[in-house]
């Protein structure tokens, strides 16, 4: 049954949690401040929410498949004990040069995770720190926010993205917004 939800898809490195280079340790896993309730409250709203992350980490040989779960358990941990959770966890393990369809900018994770919940990307939102993520967002027609923490800082100039915001907090206080 298609879910009616809106879904809003969420970059992982440097929009949920602080950017470390190659996060390899769940141990270093630490959420953005205010993540955790931005996401909680996206989901008291009855919003959808699905992290969607690139991780060529895999592909290079930095981590594997197992390492990375253990990562999004802690992800899960935390959140969790901000009363918060998300729907689903998307990635892609290739790398640049991988001939594959699920590395953003290419819509093939929000495909899977459409699959799954069956929700309309076109009425989703799209939020990240890198111009992928909003090259991803428009893709499938999505409204777009570029966050400065993690490496937006340094994308804002030239973005097309619909929304430059400071964080993932500020994302979700302005989509609760519109929406109310």
């Amino acid at each position: 049954m298609p879910d009616a939800r809106r879904f809003v898809l969420i970059d992982r490195d440097g929009t949920l949690n602080v950017e470390k280079h190659y996060l390899s340790d769940p141990d270093d896993f630490v959420l953005i401040p205010g993540a955790g309730a931005a996401i909680r409250r996206l989901k008291d709203a009855g919003f959808g929410v699905a992290v969607i992350t690139n991780q060529s980490g895999i592909a290079r040989g930095y981590f594997d498949l197992a390492r990375l779960d253990r990562i999004h358990a802690r992800m899960t941990e935390l959140l969790a004990a901000e009363g918060a959770a998300v729907d689903g966890v998307y990635l892609c393990p290739h790398g640049p040069d991988d001939d594959c369809a699920c590395r953003k900018p290419l819509p093939g994770m929000v495909e899977q995770a459409v699959a799954e919940h069956g929700f309309d990307p076109a009425r989703s939102v799209m939020i990240g720190d890198k111009e992928v993520d909003v090259e991803l967002g428009l893709a499938v027609g999505a409204e777009t926010f570029l966050v400065r923490t993690g490496h937006g800082a340094k994308h804002v100039a030239g973005t097309k993205a619909h929304h430059v915001v400071d964080d993932l907090p500020a994302a979700v206080e302005m989509i609760l917004a519109a929406t109310t």
